[in-house]
């Protein structure tokens, strides 16, 4: 079955040519209007490899997950800032104002706290803020080290056992 759209000779040249450039595969597909399994195919049919750059893309790759985990820690951190300033408003004076009456007047009120319904409104904040948060970098889970020292602390309580019955069967054959 033949290729709706064969790959001209004009075309191979041109894979060749922007591939000792030092394009890849995918730079050199969007030039040509064709996907990159038809590059990598006429690539390979012309002994042309985009293996050499494999290593400079995988490392590309990493610094950009590191710098992404590094901006998800900066913005949790900023979040967890948000809900703490958010959580510490539900318990200080807060000023009510608005405009109101026949004369659209102005008014003012400090209130010694927030109302029961302005304080649900602060929660939903904070949750989201911390939801939000622990999304982004989650906590580390620190339950194998617990589990740890509690098998550690069986193992001495286990071995304290066994060298007290030792000491005490020495102490029983000397006095016999």
């Amino acid at each position: 079955m033949a290729k709706a759209n064969p790959v001209t000779d004009q075309e191979r040249a041109r894979i060749r040519e922007l591939h000792g450039e030092g394009k890849g595969r995918n730079a050199i597909a969007k030039e040509l209007g064709r996907s990159g399994r038809t590059i990598s195919e006429e690539a390979g049919k012309l002994g042309i490899s985009f293996a050499a750059r494999a290593g400079q893309v995988a490392a590309a790759t990493e610094v950009r997950q590191a710098d992404l985990a590094d901006r998800r820690t900066a913005f949790a951190t900023k979040l967890q800032d948000i809900a703490e300033r958010e959580a510490a408003k539900m318990s200080q004076p807060l000023l009510y104002w608005d405009w109101g009456g026949k004369d659209h007047d102005f008014d003012t009120h400090l209130a010694p706290e927030p109302t029961p319904a302005d304080k649900r409104a602060l929660m939903g904040t904070v949750a989201t803020a911390l939801d939000r948060s622990l999304k982004l970098v989650p906590p580390k889970d620190e339950s194998g080290v617990e589990e740890g020292l509690a098998l550690i602390t069986q193992l001495m309580s286990g071995l304290t056992a066994v060298y007290q019955a030792q000491q005490q069967d020495q102490e029983d054959g000397e006095g016999a």
